[in-house]
């Protein structure tokens, strides 16, 4: 990753954590502060998506910060649930105690909803609010990332392993379709033609869950902020078990190139966007 895109993911992510301050600004105790965990020391890439997409839409950051802040509320609740006995049972999460080992199970679970009711309201506050949200429970619900973690669970006890064209039918929506939202967000805010970063977000969003099997293989529990090796000991098909390692990584840069050059009706304004898709599949995290 460059100096500028660390520094802009960075900024990207305080101005989220600066949006979310405001909104919970009067509430105390255990739901509130759980929360806040749940959504501090992230990458802040959908949140990062959102910002720059408005950018080259000409939608203002302070209208854009409210449907940042809104992807990555709706991420955490999904990694809260995500992390609990009855899902992925995970101690660590970016890092840090997953909130049912801070907390409870209790606890976690109401973060995760309150999170998720967090969003919608901030997307009431977005330009072109109706749209934002209506596009949000799509990307976030049966058809988008709930049906693919469902279509995850229902792996686990198939009389088969999935074939690799189920696979990425499973994780376009659970991981692909939060990323595609963030990324197409910019010219749903301003009314705009969306195919260009709809295209880009989709790739990123399977480059991406493509880069996180293989840190699953090689990457470092302690680097990633979370266990790694659990999909092959369950046995989970995964891009590298199907396609293995090296075949993995060649198909991840691929569809990065194709999310490049999805890129090219925006020129230069969209160098950014160019370097954080290859940066999906180079991260270490």
């Amino acid at each position: 990753m460059s100096v500028d895109l660390k520094r802009d993911l960075a900024a990207a992510q305080a101005r989220v954590e600066a949006r979310l301050d405001r909104a919970l600004h009067h509430d105390r105790g255990d739901l509130a502060d759980a929360m806040r965990h749940a959504m501090i020391g992230g990458k802040g890439l959908r949140g990062f998506l959102v910002t720059e997409s408005a950018r080259l839409h000409g939608v203002a950051e302070d209208d854009a910060v409210h449907a940042a802040c809104a992807v990555e509320a709706l991420h955490a609740y999904s990694l809260v649930h995500d992390d609990l006995p009855c899902m992925d049972d995970d101690d660590l999460r970016r890092g840090q105690p997953t909130v049912h080992r801070k907390w409870s199970e209790a606890v976690a679970v109401l973060a995760g909803d309150a999170l998720q009711t967090l969003c919608f309201e901030l997307l009431a506050e977005a330009p072109n609010a109706v749209a934002m949200v209506r596009s949000m429970a799509e990307a976030a619900g049966r058809g988008g990332m709930v049906g693919g973690q469902m279509r995850d669970i229902a792996a686990e006890t198939a009389a088969e392993p999935l074939s690799l064209e189920e696979i990425t039918l499973l994780q376009a929506g659970k991981t692909g379709a939060l990323l595609t939202w963030a990324a197409s967000a910019g010219p749903r805010m301003a009314g705009a033609d969306e195919g260009a970063l709809l295209e880009y977000g989709q790739c990123i969003g399977l480059a991406f869950q493509i880069a996180d099997d293989i840190l699953d293989v090689e990457g470092d529990a302690g680097t990633v902020g979370k266990a790694v090796g659990k999909d092959e000991a369950a046995g989970k098909a995964t891009f590298v078990s199907i396609l293995g390692l090296d075949e993995a990584k060649r198909r991840a840069a691929d569809i990065v190139d194709v999310a490049v050059s999805a890129l090219s009706v925006y020129g230069e304004d969209a160098a950014k966007l160019r370097e954080l898709a290859h940066f999906v599949i180079s991260r270490k995290s």
